[in-house]
C-alpha cells in the first residue's frame, strides 16, 4: 500500500485527480466483452465482414467481441438497436451504404438519424458490384444495353435485393434516360435464380457472389460500378470505361457506436480498427472477395456518410422512388 503526504490543499487536488484518472472507465476501456450489432441475418456479406473485422478487433482491445445478428427491416432494426445502446463503448454495430446512406432518403419514419445518434468510429471498407445480364440479352457491353432499352423503354426487367441493389440500377436509368421495370426479390439467392433462368434480364450486385456464374458462361458481366476495375476480373470494364460517365456506386461498411459514447473510447476503437484493417490476414481475406480496405479517422468518417446520404437522396428523388 502506498501512503502520500498532503502538504497543501493543491497537492490534495492533484492526488485525487490523480486517482480519478487512473480508475477513470475509459481510461480501463475495454474491461469486458464488446457487442458487435450486425443488422442482418448470419452468412450474408455484411456478417462476413463483421466477423472478420471482430477477430482482429479481439487481438487489439484484449476482449471479446461478441456478434450479435439482427436482421430484419432491410437493416434498419438492427441499426436502430445499435443507436438506442447504452453510450459506455460496449455496443457498436457494423453500418453500411444501405442503413446509413440509402435509407434516410428512403424511410421517412427511420428509427435513427445518422449523423444525430451515432458516433462514427472508423471506415471498414468497400465492396464493388457488377452489371450482369442474362445471356439471352442481345447486348455485349453497357453501350448495346443501353440501345436495348431505349429502343424498348419498359420491356427490360431487373431484379433488385434490398434498397442497395434497387438503386444502383435505378442510378443507371436516370444517368442512361432509359426506362425499365423493377422486380424485388426478398433475398439474394432467389434474385440470382431469376436471373439464371431468365426470369429477369439484369441485375446490379456484389461482385464476387456473381463471379462463378460468369466464369461459367451461365451470366454475362457488361460493367463493375467502381471507379478501378477488379482484380477478381480484369477484363470487365468500369462503368465509365464501358459509356457511362459518372457512374460510381460501391457497397461500403463501417463501425459505429451510438452518440455520446466518449471520444476517448471512440478513438481507441478506432486505433484497433485501422491496425485490424493493417494486418495481412484481413487484407488477403478481403482481397479474395473483392473488398478494399477504407482507412479514416471518425472525423473522416462522419463526412463520408454525410456525402453519401446526400448523394443517394439526389438519386431517390430523381428515379421517384416513394417512400416507405
Amino acid at each position: 500500500m502506498q501512503y502520500f503526504r498532503v502538504t497543501s490543499g493543491f497537492a490534495a487536488l492533484a492526488i485525487l485527480s490523480f486517482t480519478v484518472a487512473a480508475q477513470s472507465p475509459t481510461t480501463a476501456y475495454p474491461v469486458k466483452p464488446v457487442r458487435m450489432i450486425v443488422p442482418f441475418v448470419p452468412g450474408g456479406p455484411t456478417d462476413i465482414v463483421g466477423r472478420a473485422v471482430a477477430r482482429k478487433l479481439e487481438e487489439s482491445l484484449g476482449q471479446q467481441v461478441v456478434i450479435d445478428n439482427r436482421g430484419g427491416a432491410n437493416g434498419t432494426l438492427g441499426t436502430t438497436l445499435t443507436a438506442k445502446a447504452a453510450p459506455d463503448g460496449y455496443t457498436i454495430g457494423i453500418g453500411s451504404l444501405g442503413t446509413l446512406g440509402i435509407s434516410p432518403s428512403v424511410y421517412p419514419k427511420l428509427g435513427y438519424d445518422v449523423m444525430k445518434d451515432f458516433e462514427h468510429i472508423a471506415m471498414i471498407g468497400s465492396v464493388g458490384n457488377a452489371l450482369i445480364v442474362h445471356p439471352s440479352v442481345p447486348a455485349k457491353n453497357l453501350r448495346e444495353l443501353i440501345a436495348l432499352a431505349k429502343k424498348n423503354p419498359g420491356k427490360l426487367n431487373y431484379a433488385s435485393v434490398g434498397s442497395t441493389s434497387h438503386l444502383m440500377a435505378e442510378m443507371i436509368n436516370s444517368m442512361a434516360g432509359v426506362q425499365t421495370v423493377h422486380i424485388p426479390y426478398k433475398g439474394a439467392s432467389p434474385a440470382l435464380v431469376a436471373l439464371l433462368s431468365g426470369e429477369v434480364d439484369f441485375f446490379v450486385n456484389a461482385f464476387p457472389g456473381l463471379l462463378p456464374h460468369i466464369q461459367a458462361g451461365r451470366l454475362r458481366a457488361l460493367a463493375v460500378t467502381t471507379t478501378k476495375r477488379s482484380p477478381l476480373a480484369p477484363d470487365v470494364p468500369t462503368m465509365l470505361e464501358a459509356g457511362l460517365p459518372g457512374y460510381n456506386a460501391s457497397t461500403w461498411y463501417s463501425l459505429v457506436a451510438p452518440a455520446a459514447t466518449p471520444r476517448e473510447i471512440v478513438a481507441r476503437l478506432n486505433q484497433a480498427t485501422v491496425k485490424a484493417l493493417r494486418s495481412q490476414d484481413l487484407l488477403d481475406s478481403f482481397a479474395a472477395s473483392d473488398t478494399e480496405v477504407m482507412i479514416m479517422t471518425p472525423e473522416q468518417t462522419a463526412d463520408f456518410a454525410r456525402n453519401e446520404i446526400a448523394k443517394w437522396a439526389k438519386v431517390v428523388k430523381t428515379a421517384g422512388v416513394t417512400p416507405q
